[in-house]
């Protein structure tokens, strides 16, 4: 194609709204073949079902002449669309994999025109402003009251959990910096030890699901002088269980320990007025994990590191002349690099911003009020139903249950038989009961029905 038909697709300047409008309708009308064409929460046939179909449209991935935008557009993004497991499907409900609210979407549509990289101000400088302020309101919630509450965006729970570890080895200035954490702890906990070089994290059993303090108390007593991190957990990956944050806050003041809470589930219940309870003791921590692609219905990424003072991200300053030269910053210039281990750093703010103004608190408040409501309306009926067994009543939107004496091997068959029919995506989880089927319901618009209807597709299910 010629250089100027190439510039007319570009989606930025004052001619980019112009050529991105009639993509915009072709690929909505690719995303409505291609669900029709899945016609479930995921496509049918399994693994080699599914590479068969997408080689089929993806091929020639390179071709020696384009075949252009509308093309590659409609064939790709319906082959997508038909071999997405779809996460607003409300028998989509396996892990922490959120519907995307339409306005989140929308927000993220001008960003990727823009194109803002957040690593220096003269590549983003509304961005920039608007994710100080953001963050800054963000972390307010987590910190209320405290001296000057910041937050940094990450790309979920795993950076932020690795970003807490890394300053928690800043601050102890050298020292081997002790880790402790719980068995229900996120996976990353433990990548990000063995990413910054730090010992494998001493971790105590959590039979029950949680931290127990008792457990918690013994293992901060066992070597006082050395720095330690305490990793806390609000809302487990396999349970959405909180651990008991106020008590643990206590025993790090009383034993001067660090206290990292991997909020990453759980932290959106601070927009809920009847669920924010769940999070007394979140405001005490040294740092906060969250992550708004989860229960924040935005399009991943979305995840934020919250401290109570901004001083504590100091570390994390780093010099690149032509990023952050001393006099631009001196001149008034604000220095971004701080902000993130990355440099590249894409404007992700902007959807989390707009759907803060758009639903407002309370808006969020109640999306994080339904989808707990309807765990428990699921609890109910697992619980009325004599060939199923439920692991517990649910702390967050994730519920756990089985087929009655379902041993681990039927469990897991069971649920692939559903993968490989295409009818329903559920998750697993381990607990020293055994094997359970998990649902994670993060999708607010779920009827009573399709809960029947999901639970009437695991009664019929059969291995594949």
């Amino acid at each position: 194609m010629p250089a100027s038909g190439t510039a007319r697709l570009l989606a930025g300047g004052s001619e980019g709204p112009g050529a991105l409008r009639p993509m915009l309708d072709t690929v909505l009308d690719a995303l409505t073949h291609g669900a029709a064409d899945r016609g479930g929460p995921l496509p049918a046939g399994g693994p080699g079902a599914v590479a068969h179909r997408t080689h089929g449209a993806a091929r020639p991935c390179i071709p020696d002449h384009g075949e252009g935008p509308h093309h590659a557009l409609r064939t790709l993004v319906t082959a997508l669309t038909a071999g997405a497991a779809d996460p607003a499907d409300p028998h989509c409900a396996a892990h922490l994999h959120c519907p995307p609210l339409a306005v989140a979407a929308a927000a993220d549509l001008a960003v990727s025109a823009l194109n803002p990289s957040l690593d220096s101000w003269d590549q983003a400088p509304a961005a920039a402003e608007l994710e100080a302020l953001t963050c800054r309101a963000l972390a307010e919630l987590v910190h209320p009251g405290a001296p000057a509450p910041d937050a940094l965006v990450t790309t979920g729970g795993t950076e932020s959990n690795q970003l807490a570890l890394l300053l928690a080895r800043e601050a102890a200035h050298g020292a081997p910096l002790r880790i402790v954490c719980g068995a229900n702890a996120h996976h990353s906990v433990h990548r990000a030890a063995w990413l910054l070089g730090l010992r494998p994290p001493h971790t105590l059993p959590t039979p029950t699901g949680v931290l127990d303090p008792a457990r918690v108390h013994d293992a901060l007593t066992a070597q006082p002088a050395r720095p330690t991190l305490l990793v806390a957990t609000a809302g487990t990956t396999d349970t959405g269980a909180i651990d008991p944050l106020p008590h643990l806050a206590d025993l790090c003041d009383g034993h001067g320990a660090t206290l990292h809470i991997d909020a990453a589930y759980g932290g959106p219940l601070l927009f809920s007025d009847t669920l924010n309870k769940r999070l007394d003791g979140l405001d005490r921590a040294h740092t906060v994990a969250l992550d708004l692609h989860k229960l924040g219905w935005q399009p991943a990424a979305a995840g934020l590191l919250a401290v109570p003072d901004t001083a504590a991200l100091a570390p994390l300053g780093h010099r690149a002349s032509y990023l952050n030269a001393d006099d631009d910053t001196d001149a008034g210039l604000p220095d971004l690099l701080g902000r993130s281990l990355r440099t590249t750093r894409r404007a992700d703010i902007l959807k989390i911003a707009v759907t803060l103004r758009a639903l407002g608190r309370h808006g969020l408040g109640d999306l994080v009020d339904q989808v707990c409501a309807h765990a428990h309306a699921l609890a109910d009926l697992v619980q009325a139903r004599p060939a199923l067994e439920l692991y517990a009543r649910p702390t967050l939107s994730t519920v756990l249950f089985r087929p009655k004496g379902a041993g681990p091997g039927a469990v897991a068959a069971l649920r692939r038989g559903l993968l490989h029919r295409g009818t329903a995506v559920l998750g697993r989880a381990a607990t020293p009961e055994g094997l359970w089927l998990k649902a994670t319901l993060l999708n607010p618009h779920i009827q009573p029905g399709d809960l029947r209807r999901l639970l009437d597709l695991v009664g019929r299910a059969r291995p594949p």
